[in-house]
């Protein structure tokens, strides 16, 4: 018995010097999850541009639990939606990050685009035979170049996390074959493969600041839009469109990034915490993503917009269509990057 209290006598002193220790480092400190070891107390915010209950939005709140509980929380994200912090522009949203006005943010890899032409490998129309390759791309080495791509702009990319292919809803009539695109003024973002795609399909694209389609829509100014299957759903399209069509033309990604100085004055246990929460993020984005689409089909259908899916026939004519554009596209994604990409996908 005297040993007994002679050693917890021992460890509680082993404790409280520990912890004094841990304190006068680095000024308050909570003991973490791992080991016990002390963890900087942090406070982040995290900007996303879609309203709350979206998919991003959900992304970013999974990753705000995981940095609670894995620094028992000692880091504390706070998730801002709707771009309230950048004013609903997400081109201004990027530079922010990278200027350090923003901590981090989840955008998308077709707003990275603009900033970095790399990204623009994600997007060539038709790249992906489904979900589960374009995930093991973001995950693998090409998504690894892509996030290591933003430190230029002053950007840590933490991961990369897949999204539900883009989709196309219009006023007009289902689209089933390339030939129904013909004369549709469809809303794209700024982007040269976008414009250079759906022209080569015979649409008008027409590049457009997000913010002003709902109302550009609405007084048909343009025909229809095309975005991963959340965005008609959470900004109400269906209120103003009458047909959405599973095109499942592009693929667009998310980017959980932070500014590059902010991420590298945390302390290293800090840096490890944010950087598994992040991981942890984008497998359950991927694990989600179809159980959400099912629901958003369901959704959208309720309100009685008619849905239609391609033929394979006409998806191989959409892909024959797309492939034969890849060497127009090399000069928006850098000829070795393109050819890196295609070979990790075996074509």
């Amino acid at each position: 018995m005297k040993l007994a209290r002679t050693f917890t006598a021992l460890a509680i002193a082993g404790i409280t010097l520990t912890a004094a220790a841990g304190c006068s480092a680095g000024g308050e400190a909570t003991p973490s999850g791992e080991g016990g070891d002390a963890v900087e107390s942090v406070s982040i915010r995290i900007a996303v541009g879609d309203p709350a209950g979206s998919a991003v939005a959900n992304a970013a709140e999974h990753f705000a639990e995981q940095a609670a509980e894995l620094s028992d929380g000692a880091v504390d994200v706070q998730v801002f939606t709707d771009g309230t912090l950048f004013n609903g522009d997400q081109n201004a949203a990027v530079n922010l990050l990278g200027n350090g006005t923003l901590d981090a943010t989840i955008i998308s890899t077709s707003v990275y685009a603009s900033f970095e032409p790399t990204m623009n490998a994600i997007s060539l129309p038709f790249l992906f035979d489904d979900m589960d390759q374009f995930s093991e791309y973001l995950a693998g080495e090409p998504g690894e170049t892509l996030l290591g791509s933003l430190e230029s702009q002053g950007i840590e990319g933490l991961s990369m996390l897949t999204r539900t292919p883009r989709v196309t809803t219009n006023s007009a009539r289902p689209i089933e074959t390339p030939e129904d695109f013909q004369s549709l003024r469809i809303r794209v973002p700024q982007n040269e493969l976008w414009v250079k795609f759906f022209s080569e399909l015979g649409a008008n694209p027409t590049p457009m600041d997000f913010t002003e389609v709902y109302t550009a829509l609405q007084l048909g100014t343009i025909d229809g839009q095309e975005n991963p299957l959340e965005v008609p759903v959470a900004n109400k399209f269906f209120e103003v469109q009458d047909y959405l069509s599973l095109t499942n033309h592009i693929s667009d990604g998310y980017v959980l990034g932070f500014n590059k100085d902010k991420f590298d004055g945390y302390s290293p246990e800090v840096q490890e915490i944010l950087l598994e929460a992040a991981s942890s993020t984008a497998e359950w984005k991927r694990e989600t993503d179809d159980a959400e689409a099912e629901q958003l089909l369901a959704e959208i259908e309720e309100q009685g917009v008619q849905v239609n899916e391609l033929t394979d026939e006409a998806r191989a004519e959409f892909q024959e269509l797309a492939q034969g554009l890849y060497p127009e596209f090399e000069s928006l994604v850098g000829a070795e990057f393109m050819q890196e990409s295609l070979d990790f996908l075996g074509r």
